[in-house]
């Protein structure tokens, strides 16, 4: 064998081990995914909801809310499937509640298909914008607030505070009348049931819609001598919480009769609750701002400049989601403990 063909085979298998090691790198190495072909929900309806809100350009905070309600949603449906193929939730009761909850996130958000009257823009700054007129859509407290903003008795700091108390009252009354049109709809059915048994699960329904208006009712008529009282008299130094959720849930836990150990150990973590609430406050508010920052970008043009807005804003729109998902979740865990317990105490 002569020289020239002893360098041949040499370069050829050098050649071929570059190949080699060059396809089985290719073959070994995870491929990068396509994050925008990756569905946000596992749950095929609900990724549809969350497409048809990004569709819709939902505002930022308002997105945000959506995808924490979601998120949620989700979890507990697929918790839900676990439940029914073991045999359990027989009756129904379980994915009876589920389906509400999920056309009250819906209609809140207007996509439910139908026309919404109530206006979609309702981020956190543009909540406590202070306006002359048509702040509240409901006409007592739109008649309350304006006594109150011009009685003088607020400083600028309590004024926001209980602007948010009037704001989160409106919530209230827009979700009881989301749930009464519910239970219109189920009477509507109702009427159209033949069978008995039919006849006895939708009545054991249409039952538990009606205590939970009138649950909701009961809320709604306490809330608003609340605030009635503090318009009049102004905030008691020595009130426990600012937040309404936070108001909200000590109020009711006041009322189910616990005992003052457990008073005491559920005011702690109502305190720790309400840190929670207001971290999630600042963060819509920091992302609102982001929002508006990029869209200032995005109209002077400047690609570079446009991309590093972009991504801080998206890493910004994550972090809110995240702490609103952590925030709701134990709002509804606060709301079981305390609505469970006390019906225990009442039944005592």
């Amino acid at each position: 064998m002569n020289m020239s063909s002893v360098t041949f085979m040499l370069i050829s298998y050098l050649w071929i081990g570059v190949l080699g090691s060059k396809y089985s790198r290719d073959m070994n190495e995870p491929k990068p995914t396509d994050s925008k072909n990756t569905p946000e929900f596992r749950i095929a309806k609900i990724n549809q909801v969350w497409e048809k809100a990004l569709r819709m350009q939902l505002p930022p905070v308002k997105q945000s809310e959506l995808h924490s309600d979601l998120k949620i949603q989700e979890k507990e449906e697929l918790q839900w499937k676990k439940l029914k193929a073991e045999g359990l939730d027989k009756d129904g009761e379980k994915e009876a509640k589920l389906r509400r909850n999920f056309n009250i996130i819906l209609a809140t958000y207007g996509l439910d298909g139908k026309k919404d009257t109530r206006p979609i823009e309702t981020n956190y700054l543009k909540d406590h914008e202070s306006k002359d007129s048509g702040t509240f859509d409901d006409p007592r407290l739109e008649k309350l607030w304006n006594k109150a903003k011009t009685s003088g008795k607020f400083s600028e700091e309590e004024l926001k505070n209980l602007q948010r108390e009037f704001q989160h009252h409106q919530e209230k009354i827009q979700e009881y009348n989301i749930v009464m049109d519910a239970v219109s709809r189920t009477e509507e059915i109702h009427k159209n049931v033949i069978s008995p048994v039919e006849a006895d699960v939708k009545t054991h329904a249409l039952h538990e819609k009606h205590a939970d208006l009138k649950e909701k009712m009961r809320n709604l008529n306490q809330g608003f001598e609340r605030l009635r009282k503090i318009s009049h008299q102004g905030f008691n130094e020595d009130s426990e919480f600012k937040e309404p959720r936070v108001i909200e849930l000590w109020d009711m836990a006041k009322r189910a009769n616990f005992t003052e150990d457990e008073l005491d150990t559920l005011k702690e973590e109502l305190s720790h609750f309400q840190t929670k609430v207001e971290k999630h406050q600042h963060y819509q508010e920091q992302l609102e701002l982001s929002h508006q920052k990029l869209k200032h970008v995005e109209a002077l043009g400047d690609k570079e400049h446009i991309q590093r807005n972009k991504d801080k804003y998206d890493v910004l729109s994550e972090k809110t989601r995240e702490i609103g998902y952590k925030m709701k979740k134990h709002l509804q865990d606060l709301t079981s403990k305390i609505t469970r317990t006390g019906l225990r105490h009442n039944e005592l």
